[in-house]
């Protein structure tokens, strides 16, 4: 009757951290929505308000690895829940800004705060679930949820702004923030490493932090900026010059916030470029599949949130089933089966054209998605498995930070990719072209025809590098080797 009962709490341990997780990750996405009516609002430009979103992004990106440290050495269920709390007051000052100055600290406040969730949720898994197919499936499981959320962000946001306005997705995170916070009180035992901390990597943080702002400012600004620009010039020195004073202070102090030697362990390091390659893929994709809906199919910002209903389906169909395949299928070939589908579902955009039907965007979205989800279990628990127990909540701030910087290289890359590749298909069809015709209307119709034709065939070629870096990664997961699976996590539960 006990074990029962300790089953039982396990999983409301896991529906525990879903709720947090998924909360987070919906406000990630559910602000760009609200973004057009913040601007009319305050009265700033698009650019001044695209500071609401970099500013989420720069101190979500640099807080990670600290609270992974953190929950590892003081408490994961207090830090989780210090996190939580935070988000919560952070997210009702952000419904109540009163200028763009405001919303700024605020959404730093929320993001801080944020980021506390994703390393310490991981480790709490990891611990609670020892079992190693049974860890894998409930991270697995996990894993889909902040996926999913970036899926249902349109579709909860929309009806929300248009029926109580902009604030209203920020103040709706305070009824579900405190009954996720219930549960956490409630559910979550306490867990933290058998190695006491005597010393905090304070310059090591901050190393880390400028670093990583630097290279996150360049790669959300850069297009805008100018990739050669002198802002983002200086941005990429400061980046390495900070990372190499970085990896100096981490090989020399005792305790450092990211332990290098995880990066000797091939399977760490072969997952990691893995998880990379798939997120870039997915969040370019993801990226450009609503301006494409939106510019060439007509479709509004609901009717676009709409497409990624099946997408979200195809995740949480996925991960249980990826989950039940630990300890009967190699991790590699699953990962890489899981990698090939992705890359498969992202080639098939490279069909879409003006005549494309919601099916030809629903049918790629969802077997992209089935394949990330399929593997998502297995990437997640393998970085579990290689590391000491007592340094799961770094490692997995580890696999954070590189989902954060993929998902920002992905944008960026593909958003460049896809400008160049339109001024090079304009010149292109111009020089196969010829117009004998001097009437204005004529002209305009020829202009408007290279214009459509060129942007078309650049959103193509962009979803077949994009899917042919993914499929390279399917491949290049082969070469993984775990040669252990850890499941003797050792923790200190109160």
């Amino acid at each position: 009757m006990e074990g029962e009962k300790k089953n039982n709490l396990r999983w409301w341990i896991l529906l525990t951290v879903i709720v947090g997780t998924f909360l987070g990750r919906l406000d990630q996405t559910i602000v760009n929505l609200a973004l057009p009516k913040i601007i009319s609002d305050f009265g700033i430009t698009v650019t001044s308000a695209g500071w609401i979103a970099t500013a989420y992004i720069l101190a979500n990106a640099i807080f990670v690895p600290i609270w992974g440290k953190l929950g590892d050495t003081i408490g994961r269920k207090k830090v989780y829940i210090i996190g939580f709390t935070v988000f919560i007051i952070g997210s009702v000052l952000a419904g109540l800004a009163w200028n763009l100055s405001s919303m700024i600290v605020f959404r730093v406040i929320q993001a801080i705060a944020g980021s506390a969730d994703y390393p310490t949720a991981m480790a709490i898994i990891a611990v609670t679930f020892k079992e190693g197919r049974e860890r894998a499936q409930a991270l697995g499981i996990w894993s889909s949820s902040f996926a999913a959320a970036s899926v249902f962000g349109p579709l909860i946001g929309g009806p929300l702004i248009d029926v109580f306005g902009w604030r209203s997705v920020f103040l709706v995170n305070l009824p579900v923030g405190i009954l996720g916070l219930f549960m956490a009180l409630r559910f979550i035992n306490e867990s933290r490493s058998e190695k006491k901390m005597v010393f905090f990597d304070w310059w090591g943080a901050l190393t880390l932090g400028g670093a990583l702002s630097a290279l996150v400012l360049v790669l959300d600004k850069g297009q805008d900026w100018g990739w050669l620009s002198f802002t983002s010039i200086a941005s990429y020195i400061i980046s390495v010059v900070l990372l190499a004073i970085f990896i100096k202070i981490e090989n020399t102090v005792p305790e450092p916030i990211v332990d290098l030697r995880f990066f000797k362990i091939p399977a760490f390091v072969n997952t990691l470029m893995n998880n990379f390659i798939v997120f870039m893929g997915m969040m370019g994709g993801l990226f450009l599949i609503p301006v494409f809906a939106q510019t060439f199919l007509g479709y509004n910002a609901t009717e676009s949130g709409y497409l990624f209903m099946p997408m979200a389906a195809a995740l949480m169909l996925a991960a249980p089933i990826g989950g039940r395949l630990t300890g009967r299928v190699q991790p590699r070939y699953v990962i890489f089966a899981s990698t090939l589908v992705a890359g498969i579902g992202i080639f098939m955009f490279s069909f879409l054209d003006p005549k494309s039907t919601a099916l030809d965007i629903m049918i790629p979205l969802s077997i992209m998605a089935f394949g990330l989800g399929f593997g998502m279990a297995q990437r997640t628990n393998v970085i579990a498995s290689v590391v000491d127990p007592h340094e799961i909540g770094i490692a997995s701030s580890v696999l954070a930070l590189v989902r954060n910087l993929s998902g920002a290289f992905g944008i960026a890359l593909f958003g460049t990719l896809l400008t160049n590749r339109v001024y090079h298909n304009v010149l292109s069809i111009n020089g196969y072209s010829f117009l004998h015709s001097t009437n204005p209307a004529v002209v305009h119709t020829y202009i408007s025809l290279v214009s459509l034709k060129a942007q078309v065939n650049a959103y193509d070629y962009v979803f077949v590098v994009a899917s042919v870096m993914v499929i390279v990664g399917a491949f290049a997961i082969l070469f993984l080797k775990v040669k252990k699976e850890r499941t003797d996590v050792v923790v200190h539960v109160e």
